[in-house]
């Protein structure tokens, strides 16, 4: 059973990375000569900035998810792919998909060998301090999200835009695109602010969810949402619960689609394709004509 994120994971990325990372590349160095994953909320020193972690987090998170995905893709046949890339739908050599359940394990994808991309927005949650002792190196966890200054994963606001607008560019790209699922993958939950909007990008079809994998983000069994009222955001607990929901989006074939028509147009459309026999040759119809 694979385990899903937590403080050991964030462990192992900070114990990895030091083998080739120097700590200026890992933490803020304070005038208290302590070094931090995040600003402490009770620092008061002079400050950095640091960027170079972000490239290095992304890196680790997204094999781990591709990692995380493997044996679901597996036992349907499919591969779990790092750095997925389809000119025809948007996903660049510049901007492939973070990750991609697909039909083959190659780089290079086709539109219809595609069945689920997965946009990874996972950072660093909780504050973790490195210790350079005579003994060896340790991290030590300060607190949770709350104790610190940074706001990580899909509690920032350009995150959430980000992961929208490459989303919509996929789907704008190709009418190949409308029946890949798109899920944004984090480790924290989102903010209030973005709890309509999740639901909204959700039940349009431009995103089939913002799922978190990160079952207790917040110490001392703190509070955190769990699913928005449209379930636009889900936070898992189990590796099953996992599996459950990424086996329904496979249940029935859907197809997303978008349009701006008249009133009338639509009553036509709609008129025509009820002529249909069956309810998915009528759906089938309609949105033959309303792409036209």
């Amino acid at each position: 059973m694979k385990e899903l994120w937590g403080k050991e994971q964030e462990i192992k990325f900070f114990t990895e990375a030091r083998k080739f990372a120097t700590p200026a590349q890992l933490f803020y160095l304070g005038a208290d000569d302590r070094y931090y994953a995040y600003w402490p909320k009770s620092y008061r020193g002079t400050k950095s900035t640091l960027q170079a972690r972000n490239t290095l987090i992304g890196n680790y998170t997204e094999k781990w998810t591709t990692d995380l995905l493997s044996e679901f893709a597996s036992s349907r046949g499919w591969h779990s792919v790092k750095g997925a890339v389809c000119s025809e739908i948007g996903l660049s050599d510049r901007s492939p998909a973070d990750v991609a359940i697909c039909k083959t394990e190659n780089i290079n994808q086709k539109p219809e060998d595609i069945f689920l991309i997965l946009e990874v927005k996972m950072s660093v949650v909780w504050n973790w301090e490195l210790k350079i002792e005579p003994s060896g190196e340790r991290v030590v966890c300060l607190g949770d999200y709350r104790t610190h200054q940074g706001n990580p994963g899909l509690l920032r606001s350009d995150t959430m835009l980000k992961a929208a607008g490459k989303s919509i560019n996929i789907r704008v790209s190709d009418l190949r695109a409308s029946k890949i699922p798109i899920i944004v993958l984090g480790n924290t939950p989102i903010t209030e602010y973005y709890y309509h909007k999740a639901d909204y990008l959700q039940r349009s079809g431009i995103i089939q969810g913002f799922w978190s994998v990160n079952p207790k983000p917040l110490d001392n069994n703190g509070e955190n949402i769990k699913t928005t009222e449209g379930l636009g955001f889900c936070r898992f607990d189990t590796y099953g619960e996992l599996l459950g929901k990424l086996g329904g989006l496979f249940g029935e074939e859907r197809e997303f689609f978008s349009s701006m028509r008249t009133k009338d147009e639509l009553g036509k459309f709609i008129e025509i394709a009820n002529r249909e026999t069956t309810y998915e040759k009528k759906a089938e119809k309609f949105l033959t004509l309303i792409r036209e």
